[in-house]
């Protein structure tokens, strides 16, 4: 179950009465549930997919994050479009440990393009290019954990 559904199911969740959820597709169920706004409840939940059983792992794709400007805080970063990281993971820029890596700073994407993968709970996530341009700047390093919302690339 990709990303876009998941987030489909949260707004459906929020516009409900609903204060729980679970959806099962295949061997992936996702579970969402929301506590009521008043008291000292936490805030809404989110489980993860996680597959039932341990197959190997493969790629599957996952929406990249949308597009944003440079932060004061990330003021480091060159002027373009900021690819962020739509989950925590691994970060590789390379589809194994000896192939080329996806792209290099310089180098021309289009809409579609694959950027790197992230690995989470075993899968892999592509990182597709959201808007066509030149890479200006890798910021994650290989091998490396990233955080949800982290700048990965700048593309100009």
């Amino acid at each position: 179950m990709d990303l876009r559904k998941v987030r489909k199911l949260i707004e459906l969740l929020e516009e409900s009465n609903l204060s729980e959820l679970e959806i099962r597709e295949g061997e992936e169920t996702v579970r969402l549930s929301r506590f009521p706004a008043a008291g000292t409840a936490p805030p809404p939940v989110v489980a993860a997919p996680h597959p039932l059983s341990a197959p190997a792992a493969h790629a599957a794709a996952a929406p990249a994050p949308a597009p944003s400007a440079p932060s004061a805080q990330e003021s480091g970063l060159p002027a373009g479009t900021i690819v962020r990281s739509p989950i925590v993971g691994t970060f590789y820029a390379a589809a194994s440990p000896g192939a080329e890596p996806f792209v290099r700073v310089g180098q021309q994407v289009k809409i579609g393009d694959p950027l790197a993968v992230i690995e989470a709970m075993k899968m892999f996530n592509q990182i597709e290019a959201e808007v066509a341009g030149t890479v200006l700047a890798i910021v994650a390093e290989n091998g490396e954990a990233v955080e949800f919302d982290q700048p990965l690339f700048v593309i100009g």
